[in-house]
């Protein structure tokens, strides 16, 4: 984020509230490299931080009154009353930072309201956590100003369940731990369960190769059915399994663990696609620590193969990214984020990334589908202060 947008929110703050705000943050959208649909199942994930953010203009209040500002949408601040606020009574933008302040207050901070402006460069809706950013940037402004000396990961959490049960969207842990926490050129590997990091070392642009992310221009919503239908399907496969989460199968012991599962064959699929994904972060993060950049291909490949064919939440637009790309020369491809639309990442050589991006292109005109945006994804920083 440039000094110069944080100059310009905080001066649209100064238009919208009439006073200087007392300062500005930002915080990322984010790529999921692996690990799709794991963090629900107390798994593992790695995704890293876009060079995209949300920015917040915040001042505290001691009313009760919260205003909340979108540069993203048309008309004046919503005033909201602070002890007003009611999970699931919002189905509107602010209901993600609202909610963020409701879940402060739920958990003892003594948060006494807020003027806000935010403006947002992730895509909304591209599988690259437009709401995630929008909940920690606002996250991290409450706890400066109001000096509650909480960690990122703390944060995260409450974002989460801020967006579970304000929102009522059952998001895992992954977007919001991502925004808060990665660092710039490095991917996160995180074990959702007892959220242990390490950050791992990834710059494409040394070893000659590029990670681009098509956004299909399909957009998508977590809080729709068929997000909650998948994880009620992996709760019962953990269930009928007799175990806490379904990172308790163990990959070697799949095959036996898909028999004890009978012929409901839903169940089966969605158990395959977990286990067979925490073994594929497992693989990328040794692959990525040996050196052997290039070899995460195919295993981001087969990643797509399992969210298409077993998770079955891919999409024409999506499969189409991915074909093209691995006949165009692509040394691996696949959907990120929560699926049914959203946007695909593509790991190529430099200097075949002009060749691939126009064959995707060209196939998306062939079918008639919206153009797709296409641009590279440079790990970033997470979310931090910006003035």
């Amino acid at each position: 984020m440039s000094v110069d947008t944080a100059a310009a929110v905080a001066e649209r703050f100064r238009e919208l509230y009439g006073a200087e705000p007392e300062g500005v943050w930002a915080a990322p959208g984010r790529v999921n490299l692996i690990g799709e649909h794991t963090d629900y199942n107390d798994g593992f994930v790695m995704p890293f931080a876009l060079p995209h953010t949300a920015v917040a203009a915040v001042s505290r209040r001691t009313d009760g009154v919260l205003r909340l500002h979108s540069a993203e949408v048309e008309g004046g601040a919503v005033e909201l009353r602070v002890e007003k606020l009611e999970p699931e009574s919002d189905r509107n933008w602010t209901a993600y930072p609202s909610g963020v302040l409701w879940a402060l207050r739920q958990a003892g901070h003594a948060v006494t309201g807020a003027d806000i402006h935010l403006a947002s460069t992730v895509p909304a809706g591209a599988g690259l956590s437009s709401s995630a950013a929008l909940e920690v940037v606002v996250a991290l402004a409450l706890n400066d100003l109001y000096d509650l000396g909480l960690k990122g990961w703390q944060l995260a959490r409450l974002c989460q369940r801020a967006e579970n049960v304000y929102v009522g969207a059952p998001v895992g842990i992954m977007d919001q731990t991502a925004s808060a926490c990665c660092e710039a050129g490095h991917a996160l590997f995180l074990d959702t369960r007892d959220l242990s990091q390490k950050q791992i070392p990834f710059d494409l642009a040394a070893e000659g190769m590029r990670l681009l992310v098509v956004d299909t221009q399909v957009k998508h919503s977590h809080s729709e059915g068929e997000y909650g239908k998948r994880r009620a399907g992996c709760e019962k496969g953990a269930a009928l399994l007799g175990v806490d989460a379904l990172r308790d199968v163990a990959y070697d012991e799949l095959d036996a663990a898909l028999d004890r599962l009978g012929d409901d064959e839903e169940v089966r699929r969605l158990v395959r696609h977990v286990v067979t994904e925490d073994q594929r972060v497992e693989q990328v993060v040794a692959l990525l620590e040996s050196g052997e950049t290039r070899a995460i291909g195919p295993v981001l490949t087969a990643g797509h193969a399992s969210l298409r064919d077993d998770f079955r939440i891919s999409c024409p637009e999506l499969d189409l990214v991915v074909d093209t790309a691995l006949a165009g020369g692509a040394l691996g491809a696949r959907m990120t984020g929560g699926g049914f639309g959203g946007s695909a990442i593509v790991l190529a050589e430099a200097a075949d990334v002009e060749t691939v991006t126009k064959a995707v292109e060209e196939a998306f005109a062939a079918a008639a589908f919206t153009a797709p945006r296409v641009f590279e994804a440079v790990p970033a920083a997470g979310a931090r202060r910006a003035r």
